[in-house]
């Protein structure tokens, strides 16, 4: 055997050695585990909604719990548990003055107490009225208007015909963009109780001024109202909750005709008063 060889030969035995001894290094070596230390932030517990709860529904004592809060984001309004530990048993009879969606902090200005009086003379803004017309479920949208909807209300009624030998059938807008207070529902308070009652009806509860409560009720006894849905994209970047409902020019006022006769309309029936 040459020296090459033989050369060749050790460095291969010694290469062989030493990743041995590496290998038994690692292998043998304990693993040391890398401890993180976290900063936990402050939480305070804060009164939430525990499930959805639409317009006028009662909290009760499965709609709110108590929840984690981090400290540095509790609001002046939300409810806590250390400055008030009493509130799942003083909210639980509350009804929502506005839907309140679930995990959202529960505020007082959400939501209507018994001893505020009745709920929906609460939630009216000031200036306006509710009041209640008869519906079907052909004439309100097949049961798709739900509070807080925007609607336009339309009267069709039978008239005589031009040529008085029958009758003829016209719709027309009263009002438009007309906020739904409730649908469908009737709501009703005991004397002397704080207990509120939800029943199913064929009415729907309308937010209006009172010279279009006068109208409304009016043209309710001419014929049947239907509800028309409007689109919530139709209130643009404003939102459809800051405008008000729009009494139909032909359902307010009066008017002259093209010959200077006054035409005074009532509630959608003009009157020709001449003066020749």
């Amino acid at each position: 055997m040459n020296k090459a060889r033989i050369l060749i030969l050790g460095l291969a035995l010694g290469s062989a050695a030493l990743a041995g001894v590496l290998a038994k290094g690692v292998i043998g070596k304990k693993s040391v585990k890398e401890v993180v230390e976290v900063n936990k932030v402050p939480m305070v517990q804060v009164l939430v909604a525990s499930k959805d709860l639409a317009l006028g529904e009662r909290l009760g004592d499965a709609a709110i719990n108590w929840r984690d809060w981090p400290q540095d984001n509790v609001g002046e309004l939300m409810i806590t548990k250390d400055s008030n530990p009493d509130a799942l048993e003083k909210m639980k009879m509350a009804r929502a003055r506005l839907p309140i969606f679930s995990g959202e902090p529960i505020v007082d200005r959400k939501l209507v107490m018994p001893n505020e009086g009745g709920f929906m003379s609460a939630i009216l803004p000031q200036g306006m009225r509710a009041i209640s017309v008869a519906i079907s479920e052909r004439s309100a949208v097949s049961g798709f208007i739900l509070p807080n909807d925007r609607v336009d209300v339309i009267l069709t009624r039978k008239l005589d015909g031009p040529d008085g030998s029958g009758k003829v059938v016209r719709s027309e807008t009263v009002l438009t963009n007309v906020r739904v207070l409730a649908i469908n529902q009737t709501f009703r308070q005991e004397a002397g109780e704080d207990k509120v009652t939800v029943t199913e009806g064929k009415t729907a509860v309308l937010e209006l001024d009172p010279q279009q409560s006068e109208v409304i009720t009016k043209v309710e006894a001419a014929g049947e109202l239907s509800l028309a849905l409007r689109s919530i994209a139709e209130g643009g970047d404003s939102g459809v909750q800051d405008t008000r409902p729009v009494l139909s020019d032909a359902f307010k006022g009066s008017k002259k005709s093209a010959d200077g006769d006054r035409v005074i309309v009532r509630y959608g029936v003009e009157t020709v008063i001449t003066s020749r």
